[in-house]
């Protein structure tokens, strides 16, 4: 009977059932990773399919149960080599727990908006932000249009009603951080953030300042750049210190992220001819490959992604709270660079 089936153009889930031995239900059953149903019929049904060449109709399917198993990823940010450390883990977990991924790229919040259509369209089941350019009123935006059932800012905070934050604590990260810092003898730190956006956003910058504040009486200095971006961090630097008597120099530069502290390094170094640590000392955070590497080998704060992951996929599937930011504490990775 599988020879004579496999002659038609379009084989369906009868089909199947007619090979296996089963009900057209139990079919589709099958291809759903949370359905009741036994390892042995699930393989003959698989085993059926694979003979037969068929291929579930995914869209049908989630008209007909109202849930896609779909989600999309919305990255606006594709020269941090943390956001594909990031990806690789989400789909990775999404995948293991039978969610399927889109990644959809949005160049600036003016295109924010086409974005969240083009995923609405596909009948996702979530929208996850992972970027620096998704401001508040893009959010409520979203929020309202009712589009999606769950949206989700990775990575970042958010205080907008109905999204569901899942982030680093960057109060503990930055204290831990600014704690290590004091501990180790620097008196001068400098800090350079990221974007300064009003939108999901990191609190990295206010808590050193703040620390520093409080606990040394010291009012700091700290600048941004427009892109989380290592040709920008790079020139940054140069710019900031190249006049700078060497007496007025930071002892330490506090970087918001690891590719801003790869390119504040390097400009230290064949910019301004200056050593790292010795002269001027580096951190980061994220711990992304690069971090552990004997050029760089970078003090940095490395998140729980894998951890953050797991929590992302159940919200999901309804197994843990969507109300309030879930906040997670990550580990001070202490290397050679300060």
């Amino acid at each position: 009977m599988g020879e004579i089936i496999k002659r038609k153009k379009h084989v369906t889930s009868d089909d199947v059932a007619a090979v296996a031995g089963v009900s057209r239900w139990t079919v589709n059953r099958a291809f759903k990773s949370q359905s009741s149903i036994s390892a042995n019929t699930r393989d003959r049904v698989m085993k059926a399919a694979k003979e037969l060449g068929y291929v579930p109709d995914l869209l049908a399917s989630s008209l007909a149960s109202s849930q896609s198993n779909l989600v999309a990823l919305l990255l606006d940010d594709f020269a941090n080599p943390h956001k594909l450390v990031v990806q690789e883990i989400l789909i990775k977990t999404l995948r293991a727990n039978g969610f399927d991924s889109m990644l959809i790229n949005t160049n600036g919040e003016d295109d924010t908006e086409e974005a969240f259509l083009t995923a609405s369209r596909r009948r996702v089941d979530a929208v996850i932000l992972i970027g620096s350019s998704f401001s508040d009123n893009v959010l409520k935006q979203a929020r309202d249009a009712k589009h999606h059932k769950k949206l989700i800012v990775f990575l970042r905070r958010s205080n907008v009603e109905d999204t569901v934050p899942i982030c680093v604590n960057d109060e503990l990260a930055m204290s831990a951080m600014s704690a290590y810092v004091a501990d180790r003898g620097y008196k001068k730190p400098y800090f350079i953030a990221g974007p300064q956006t009003h939108s999901a956003h990191l609190s990295r910058k206010e808590t050193f300042v703040n620390w520093w504040k409080a606990n040394k009486g010291i009012d700091i200095g700290c600048s941004s750049v427009s892109e989380y971006d290592f040709n920008l961090a790079f020139a940054h630097v140069v710019q900031l210190f190249k006049n700078t008597d060497r007496s007025n120099l930071p002892d330490v530069v506090v970087c918001e992220n690891d590719i801003l502290a790869f390119g504040a390094i390097d400009a230290l170094r064949y910019g301004l001819g200056l050593r790292v640590p010795e002269d001027i000392a580096v951190t980061g955070f994220d711990d992304v490959p690069d971090a552990s590497r004997p050029h760089y080998d970078l003090t940095t704060y490395k998140q729980p992604l894998q951890i953050m992951a797991n929590t992302l996929v159940r919200v999901l599937k309804g197994q843990e709270s969507s109300s309030g930011i879930l906040e997670f504490e990550g580990e001070l990775k202490v290397r050679g660079s300060a």
